[in-house]
């Protein structure tokens, strides 16, 4: 099973580029965030012609999530359980027996900001509902734009992108960290101890041509997974493309037991 994340961006800029995407990376299932669209505008139909079963949470201008699979997507969460959220930011299903659930993280602005502190507590639900998850379903895969860059090898200049700077701070580090001390492991890492790989790349300063980016996309696989994820990467194609997404999917490659 290949399971991938993408921040499209705005799916009605970038449903093209997605439908190019699914013909030639053929996923399994995709979890995608920033969708930008209300439900009733969601491209269903269209996605169900090139294969994918979906289901999404949407609002209009920002946030958005959606889960698309080949296969049916049973025992659907929309949101956070217990979490009072109007922001459409997480979305959860189960696909042939593996639990997915697809995050777009709060960004946080800047380090004190009200924003910041709204992140540290989505983190902190974040952390219980997967905690609780991970009891009834430990086959679990945790994935989207988590608006962190795990350590210094994910960033393009630690220096700058130090523990005093949003995506990066101390405190959102170790919200990450203390998710995937519940038995998560970057599936990424499993594979891969380079430094410079890179998921996005800022539209400003002709980011993505110096290469100036951080890897925020991750694919977080449960300890049960562990060993049947046998390869993850990037795929910057996209971030080619004429009028990309910012962001390029990251994939994890699940063989079966």
């Amino acid at each position: 099973m290949k399971i991938a994340s993408w921040n499209v961006n705005s799916l009605n800029v970038r449903l093209p580029h997605l439908e190019q995407w699914l013909a030639s990376f053929a996923p399994d299932v995709v979890g995608i965030q920033e969708t930008k669209l209300e439900d009733h505008k969601f491209p269903d139909t269209r996605l169900l012609e090139l294969g994918y079963r979906n289901v999404f949470a949407g609002q209009k201008t920002y946030n958005g999530v959606a889960l698309l699979a080949r296969d049916p997507i049973e025992d659907v969460q929309i949101g956070i359980p217990g979490f009072d959220d109007e922001q459409k930011r997480a979305i959860a299903g189960t696909i042939n027996g593996v639990r997915v659930i697809n995050l777009y993280v709060v960004n946080g602005q800047d380090v004190g900001t009200d924003k910041y502190a709204y992140k540290l507590r989505w983190l902190e639900a974040v952390h219980d509902w997967v905690a609780a998850e991970l009891s009834r379903h430990p086959r679990l895969v945790v994935l989207g734009d988590f608006n962190i860059a795990p350590d210094d090898r994910d960033v393009h200049d630690p220096a700058v992108w130090n523990g005093d700077h949003i995506l990066t701070s101390t405190a959102e580090r170790g919200a990450l960290s203390k998710l995937l001390q519940l038995g998560l492991h970057d599936g990424f890492r499993l594979h891969n101890d380079a430094a410079g790989v890179f998921s996005w790349w800022d539209y400003r300063a002709a980011g993505f041509r110096r290469d100036l980016g951080l890897r925020i996309d991750l694919t977080l696989v449960s300890e049960a997974l562990r060993p049947t994820a046998v390869a993850a990467g990037i795929d910057r194609e996209p971030r080619t493309w004429d009028r990309p997404s910012d962001h390029a999917p990251a994939w994890v490659q699940l063989a079966k037991d």
